[in-house]
């Protein structure tokens, strides 16, 4: 029988360490080994029963998050798991997190309500499950989550193939865990001249904007976080925002997105199989698609898709290069990828699809 996974919960709030640990605990496949109120705490916890993964919050009395995640990554690197209010210290703070070696980030409950505890556990449960086997080489042990919906539930599939062709190429990316520095490296090694880019990254909501504005200030390129009826259009990059579906529409030889409420789809929102099936739909052969690291399906159905209606390339990131091989893997499974490559060759190939 699998063993579940270890977790350690360290956060100052005594509700929040109930909380977390009743809905970790709710899972068979998740053990709360041990909570703590601050890092020194956690530090002898660690020492005395080593955990799979950390769930960590930020602001913490005697020291900070931040300092006990750069602690952790130098002497003995666990699985972190970044729980962090919806603040804009928050945000910036999670996200620098992230360069510290952190896996994933998840909002704090902000509702009590049934249906929102109950949409919040599968995502917490999923992340911190993914987060344990980050980073390891052997990821077929990763055991895939049947999704509840598929992206019928927001998109038709298309029923024939786009036949008129505009001149500009449409980039479409997904990614989950581990992607946040793979969406960094990809986008600062495009040229200012690249083309219209929509992107989805498994993020809780307003972390995303904080996450637009840190790559804008890093890329040759602009990024935003999408809006309802933006344009898709060159030298630009729309992150989905978090907690909506983001679709790529069409109108004459112009793109644009369309951001919306909906369920859950492969259990995520935004989701990538609805981007990717709205590019499959209305860009055809113009589009191009790239999986990223990623626990779990999402994008794998979509990105067939794409395959299916002509897209002028499908990438996947390489096993060595990606945090958690589950989504490429899957898109691999499935025939629908083109080009297999490293991390750090995708924008180079995505740019001669697009002279």
């Amino acid at each position: 029988m699998k063993q579940p996974v270890k977790v350690i919960i360290v956060d100052d709030s005594a509700l929040m360490r109930q909380t977390l640990k009743k809905i970790l605990d709710s899972d068979p496949e998740i053990e709360v080994i041990a909570t703590a109120p601050d890092p020194y705490i956690a530090a002898k916890k660690i020492e005395k029963d080593m955990p799979d993964v950390i769930t960590l919050d930020i602001e913490m009395p005697r020291m900070d998050g931040l300092t006990f995640l750069q602690k952790i990554m130098s002497q003995h690197p666990i699985p972190v798991v970044i729980c962090s209010a919806l603040t804009d210290s928050g945000s910036e703070a999670s996200l620098k997190a992230m360069e510290y070696g952190a896996v994933d980030i998840i909002q704090k409950p902000k509702s009590r309500t049934k249906e929102f505890l109950e949409e919040y556990s599968v995502r917490i449960c999923d992340v911190v499950k993914a987060a344990s086997v980050a980073r390891t080489k052997k990821v077929n042990k990763i055991r895939q989550v049947e999704p509840k919906l598929t992206a019928d539930a927001v998109i038709a599939k298309p029923t024939s193939r786009p036949i008129i062709q505009t001149t500009d190429k449409v980039v479409v990316v997904g990614a989950s865990t581990g992607g946040t520095e793979a969406l960094r490296i990809f986008l600062e090694a495009l040229p200012w001249n690249s083309p219209g880019i929509v992107i989805v990254q498994h993020m809780p909501e307003h972390f995303t904007s904080a996450f637009a504005k840190r790559l804008d200030s890093l890329c040759q390129i602009t990024v935003k976080e999408a809006e309802n009826n933006d344009s898709v259009i060159r030298s630009r990059a729309l992150i989905a925002p978090g907690n909506k579906h983001t679709l790529i529409r069409r109108s004459g030889a112009k793109y644009y997105v369309e951001v919306t409420d909906g369920p859950l789809v492969c259990r995520h929102r935004p989701s990538v199989d609805v981007l990717f099936r709205s590019a499959a739909r209305y860009a055809g052969r113009n589009a191009i698609g790239v999986i990223m690291t990623g626990m779990g399906d999402d994008g794998a159905q979509g990105i067939l898709e794409m395959k299916q209606t002509g897209a002028a390339l499908t990438i996947a990131q390489d096993e060595v290069t990606s945090v958690v091989f589950g989504m490429p893997n899957e898109a691999i499974k499935r025939g629908a990828i083109d080009k297999i490559l490293p991390l750090e060759e995708i924008a180079e190939v995505v740019m001669e699809f697009c002279q």
